[in-house]
């Protein structure tokens, strides 16, 4: 958060130290102040943008530990129970293609939804796996738990190369990640969550929250208790009084950005708008029941209300609560699979996402609001010794809908087990080349390392099967 106190040691020009440093980071969200200055400065170096897209945003749900193909979006009615598992598969709104029978809402649905059945990443590892997904590049080498962000393994997450490539809109970042971050019960942080070699300037925001919880908040945007507003804009002026205590200091280039960038993290604070995003309370509650009142549900809600706010990308992780089981947590189902689908992940899940379309068709956003649901991996075809399913990068499904996508499509297919793709492989730089593409920004657009070597943002094909 944005802190303007005036407490401490002072400096020979009257500001304290603390203020100096406080006003000089947003060490909470993982950002520089400088940050939205050079992200503009970038997006207006950008070339390669294509326009041709119809999304102006999107909204990645991600159902982090793996969620299992064959009990979500690719049901096999015809393998033996220790493969198919307990549950039915259902016709969904479009003829010939079914769904499990724990989705019901999205069943409804899916002539909205264009799924993937054959999204492959060769990986078995949380870490790694997860890495290929979010960036659209594997893991080197693959196969690698508990792994750390760092190069080699620094390519920049989906969110960073949209907060790089598209200038901002609002005083809100373009990219935004909640309501926590991604990691192992090891308390590892998985790779490709940040913006890698485009540096700090480029990370997604991240926004730690419970929107579920009665009375939450967003440290990060939140003014503290003991501080009216006006209070706080008068506070302001020490960012000006900042800027002119080193007015000497200028030719070096970097307090212009310091400049900049410091009112923007202001205007955070300072806009309304800005601040009512965050406010679910003035959600009607009929609209927050139809999400559910899970973590996952109301974090759907607060995605739609910061895309409406102005931020580009929004990435909503399953919510990793204390109480998480540590032997199947998340969607992490080695042991008890049909239990924990049956009494607390699907429903959520389903509610969440399904109440998500809705609500952005209704407000006239779904056209152009591009929605992923993503996984890292699947689940093995047969079940373990202790009822649950173990990792599997082989094949699993993922689904898309929104602006620029044709919905009541399935593209690929995977074998009779569900272990395999059987037609249409997919690996993940494709889905990033396609949602890149729904957003109007070519695929085969250049970025650079540190080192000034080139990289387009995608090596994937556009999947043109699923694009409207």
């Amino acid at each position: 958060m944005l802190t303007l106190r005036a407490d401490g040691g002072r400096l020979c020009d009257g500001l304290s130290r603390r203020t100096m440093l406080q006003a000089g980071s947003l060490g909470a969200v993982g950002l520089s102040l400088p940050a939205w200055a050079q992200s503009l400065a970038m997006a207006s170096q950008s070339a390669s943008q294509t326009g041709t897209g119809r999304a102006k945003a999107c909204i990645v749900l991600f159902l982090m530990g793996g969620a299992p193909q064959h009990s979500t979006f690719d049901p096999k009615p015809d393998a033996p129970e220790e493969v198919r598992g307990v549950f039915a598969p259902v016709a969904t709104s479009v003829p010939g293609t079914q769904f499990c029978e724990l989705l019901p809402n999205l069943t409804r649905q899916a002539d909205r939804l264009a799924v993937i059945r054959s999204v492959s990443t060769r990986d078995n590892a949380h870490s790694s796996s997860g890495y290929y997904v979010l960036t659209g590049r594997p893991h080197v080498p693959q196969n690698v738990e508990n792994a750390n962000p760092g190069a080699p393994n620094d390519f920049p997450h989906l969110g960073a190369v949209v907060q790089k490539l598209r200038p901002h809109v609002s005083d809100l970042p373009t990219a935004v990640r909640l309501p926590n971050r991604i990691f192992n019960t090891d308390g590892s942080v998985w790779p490709g969550q940040d913006a890698g070699f485009l540096g700090k300037t480029a990370d997604p925001w991240l926004f730690n929250c419970e929107p579920a919880t009665k009375g939450f908040k967003v440290e990060e945007v939140s003014l503290p208790v003991d501080i009216p507003f006006d209070r706080l804009e008068r506070r302001g002026s020490l960012l000006r009084d900042v800027n002119l205590a080193f007015d000497s200091a200028r030719d070096s280039g970097m307090l212009g950005k310091y400049s900049i960038a410091a009112q923007r993290a202001f205007n955070v604070l300072a806009s309304e708008k800005s601040r009512r995003a965050f406010d679910l309370e003035t959600e009607p509650v009929e609209r927050r029941m139809a999400y559910g009142m899970s973590q996952f549900g109301q974090s759907a809600l607060l995605a739609r209300r910061l895309v409406e706010a102005g931020v580009g990308l929004v990435q909503v992780n399953w919510f990793r609560g204390p109480d998480e089981p540590s032997d199947n947590p998340c969607w992490d189902s080695h042991t008890k699979e049909s239990h924990r689908l049956k009494d607390v992940l699907c429903p959520a899940f389903d509610q969440g996402m399904a109440a998500l379309l809705d609500d952005l068709a209704e407000r006239g956003m779904l056209d152009e609001t591009l929605v992923c649901c993503l996984t890292e991996f699947g689940r093995t075809p047969r079940f373990n010794s202790r009822g649950g399913r173990d990792h599997w990068g082989s094949v699993f499904s993922v689904a898309l809908a929104g602006g620029g996508i044709k919905g009541g499509t399935v593209y690929g297919s995977s074998d009779a087990q569900g272990a395999f793709p059987a037609a249409g492989l997919c690996r993940p730089e494709d889905i990033s080349a396609t949602i890149f593409h729904c957003l109007g920004i070519a695929p085969e657009t250049e970025m650079h390392d540190p080192q000034g070597r080139p990289f387009a943002i995608s090596t994937g094909q556009i999947l043109h099967e699923i694009v409207a």
